[in-house]
This record gives C-alpha cells, sequence and structure tokens, in this order.
C-alpha cells in the first residue's frame, strides 16, 4: 500500500520493528501526528482464538473523549418515563420501529426491554448494518433502562474481535493528556483479558498497538499493563 509523503515522514521518527512501553508508544503517537483535525486514538488488540470462539463484551471508558450519544429506546408504554427520565432521546414502541423501518437512524445507540425484541428483531437488516441492533449481551436488551442507560452516558462502548481475531477500539483523542489514554487503554486490556474463553490455550493477546487516525501504528508491550 502506498502511503502519502506526510505519512511516510512521520513513520522516519520511530522504528516500526520495535515495541515499546505504553507510554512511550503514546508519545510516539503523538509526535507523529500530522493531520490538521483532533485525531481519535485507535488500540488494536490481537488475541488467539479458535474458530468456535469469540471474544465480546462492553467497557466503560474511564476518561470520556466524544460528545453525549443520542440514545433511542424501544418499549411500552409503562416504560416510558423510565427511559425518558434516565435521558433518551427517543421513546417509543411500534411506531418508532416503523420509523426505523423506513430508513431513519438519527441515534447513536439502541436500547430495547425483552418484550419490545420480537417487533425490533424485524429490524435486523438496517440496524445490524449499522451496528446498532440491541443485544442482551452488550446489555442493550434489558427491563433496566435507568442503569443501561445510565452506563451508556457514562461512556460504555463495545467491543469484539474480528474475523482474524483482532480487537479494534478508540480510546481517546490526540488532545487528551497521554496518562488519560493511558488509563483508557489498560481497563481495555484487562476487560479482553478477563473475557478469555475458558478452553484458550497459550498466549492470549498476541500483539497490541495504538495508532491515530492518519498515523502509523506503535507496537505496544501489554505485560506491564497487567
Amino acid at each position: 500500500m502506498r502511503r502519502g509523503k506526510k505519512y511516510q515522514e512521520s513513520a522516519k521518527k520511530y522504528n516500526p520493528g520495535n515495541t515499546y512501553e505504553l507510554g512511550e508508544a503514546l508519545g510516539l503517537v503523538k509526535t507523529m501526528a500530522y493531520a490538521k483535525f483532533d485525531e481519535t486514538v485507535d488500540l488494536s488488540v490481537k488475541v488467539s482464538l479458535k474458530k468456535n470462539q469469540s471474544v465480546r463484551d462492553t467497557v466503560v471508558l474511564p476518561n470520556q473523549f466524544r460528545g453525549e450519544k443520542k440514545i433511542l429506546v424501544f418499549c411500552k408504554a409503562e416504560k416510558e418515563k423510565e427511559a425518558q427520565e434516565a435521558g433518551a432521546a427517543y421513546v417509543g414502541a411500534e411506531e418508532l420501529i416503523e420509523k426505523v423501518k423506513g430508513g431513519w437512524l438519527d441515534f447513536d445507540v439502541a436500547v430495547a426491554t425483552p418484550d419490545m425484541m420480537k417487533g425490533v428483531g424485524k429490524l435486523g437488516m438496517v440496524l445490524g448494518r449499522k451496528g446498532l441492533m440491541p443485544n442482551p449481551k452488550t446489555g442493550t436488551v434489558t427491563f433496566d433502562l435507568k442503569g443501561a442507560l445510565a452506563e451508556l452516558k457514562k461512556g460504555r462502548v463495545e467491543f469484539r474481535a474480528d474475523k482474524t481475531g483482532v480487537v479494534h477500539l478508540a480510546v481517546g483523542k490526540l488532545s487528551m493528556e497521554p496518562e488519560k489514554i493511558a488509563e483508557n487503554v489498560k481497563v481495555v486490556v484487562a476487560e479482553i483479558k478477563r473475557k478469555r474463553p475458558v478452553d484458550a490455550k497459550g498466549e492470549f493477546i498476541q500483539t497490541a498497538s495504538v495508532a491515530s487516525t492518519m498515523g502509523p501504528g506503535v507496537w505496544v508491550s501489554i505485560k506491564d499493563e497487567e
């Protein structure tokens, strides 16, 4: 893959074959940034999984870096007040399902009570493509709307390994203090380790790297991030 001149000049500031401690790696990512906007810092963690294994969960990052999320809640009338008081941007039942079915997607997260999933399930083609489908495994299918929305507003995000066994997750912005980004990284790594399949063998986390949106990736030693 051919890279632009700015990228190539940036990459000269480090040895791409080296593995760095987390603090040093984040310092390099910041030094090598060249975009004119506040780039996102992404973490990529390669885990060892068999074909029938997966890693998926949610985590609340201690240091937030994104604006408040618009949360949509599918629920029946008796739960509407709870959802509204918890801060949902949109609340409804069948009428909301029909609106989303028509292509309306002006929200960041969808939550549903279990008794709404029969109808919400019909939105699989619409919500699934955008990664917005409510799922019990990520705490977005629940009767505890107050608790679910409180965590989402704190910054709860979902992570999952892709088909190649890599977990990709945004962990901060370049404008943040490196210590705060490092804290987010440590929390994510700890959660990934916690989700290690019981029958997984050998070294579970194989490699990890951090990179800004436009910049080169830097290998990170995660052995000290226990």
